[in-house]
């Protein structure tokens, strides 16, 4: 069984605070184990702290901000000194069915239903399968593995790191992750999440999107501001930001109104529901600089010029550093 670490320490002066492992249902599938099983056998070769997500790449999920993208993470662990906690260590996610209801309440889902009605959805735990309540996370010893696997922390030291499901999806692809601060872009971002039933934060539909998670004014810039942030490289989420948009999904209606979407939405003219940003959004939005006036002043770029520049267009992560996601990560098998 074949998987991929990447190890705890410094990248950069960035403090990564746990081991991270990838690990593809492929891998798990051929070993003849079940998914617990291959949690608690990559466990037991890793020393410290770690996470363990094990990846669905044929299945689909949403970021924060209601974009539908390819691969899903659909159990996460958590070990510590090569065991899991056999009462909250283990977390499965929630395979979600598509359905016309759920997608007239989760309008954002057009984008499955157009684009791969025929895939698996994975996105959070059911309530019923959580053992700690609040928060989708799972514990063991030091690490913790919260969000539905994209956020880990050293729980005794405190330090931790935001790995987003596209930077994630980027080291089981391949590609280029940027390493660095997370920001004030990013800590605004993150709350301008979609209303889901199972979501990766909240296991309930709440924040709608054009409304905030977070609600605290010009305070949100700084929730993230200096924790170390792993995500991928911005022409990945300008590409699939933008093929939301060409399924018919309007930022702050179906889609969250974050800065990235809103920049996306403003370079290529592209509808916006101003009436649906609510003023808590946007008070966190004026706070970074989007404003109502930074937003009505479009560009019509095309997809293709927006994708190319897509490094000046998109705000993001602070002091970043771009890395092929293979030299980060170690290859191993058990």
């Amino acid at each position: 069984m074949k998987y991929k670490v990447l190890p705890g320490g410094d990248i950069d002066n960035k403090i990564i605070p746990v081991s991270v492992v990838f690990l593809d249902v492929k891998e798990i599938e051929k070993s003849g184990l079940s998914q617990d099983d291959a949690i608690r056998k990559v466990a037991s070769t890793i020393e410290g702290p770690a996470a363990i997500n094990i990846f669905d790449m044929d299945a689909v999920t949403t970021t924060s901000d209601g974009i539908v993208v390819e691969g899903a993470i659909v159990r996460m662990g958590a070990s510590d000194n090569g065991k899991v906690n056999n009462e909250f260590g283990i977390l499965p996610m929630q395979e979600i069915t598509l359905s016309d209801e759920l997608v007239e309440k989760e309008p954002h889902l057009k984008q499955w239903k157009k684009l791969f009605p025929e895939k698996k959805m994975f996105r959070g735990p059911n309530p019923k399968d959580k053992k700690i309540p609040v928060h989708n996370v799972v514990i063991t010893g030091r690490a913790s593995n919260n969000n539905s696997a994209t956020e880990m922390m050293n729980i005794i030291t405190m330090d931790e790191v935001l790995f987003p499901i596209l930077g994630q999806l980027e080291c089981m692809h391949h590609g280029d992750v940027l390493v660095g601060l997370t920001g004030q872009v990013i800590s605004v971002g993150i709350g301008m999440t979609v209303a889901e039933m199972y979501g990766r934060v909240f296991p309930h539909p709440q924040f709608e999107a054009g409304d905030t998670a977070h609600g605290s004014g010009a305070y949100a810039k700084t929730l993230k501001q200096y924790i170390p942030c792993i995500v991928c490289d911005k022409k990945v989420i300008a590409r699939l930001t933008i093929r939301a948009l060409q399924c018919g999904c309007v930022p702050a209606r179906d889609i969250g109104c974050s800065p990235v979407v809103l920049s996306i939405a403003r370079a290529m003219g592209t509808p916006i529901d101003f009436d649906r940003i609510t003023p808590a959004a946007q008070a966190e939005l004026d706070s970074i600089g989007c404003t109502r006036e930074w937003m009505k002043q479009t560009s019509h770029m095309t997809a293709d010029e927006v994708i190319a520049h897509a490094d000046e267009i998109l705000p993001g992560v602070e002091q970043a550093k771009k890395y092929h996601a293979d030299d980060l990560l170690v290859e191993k098998e058990i």
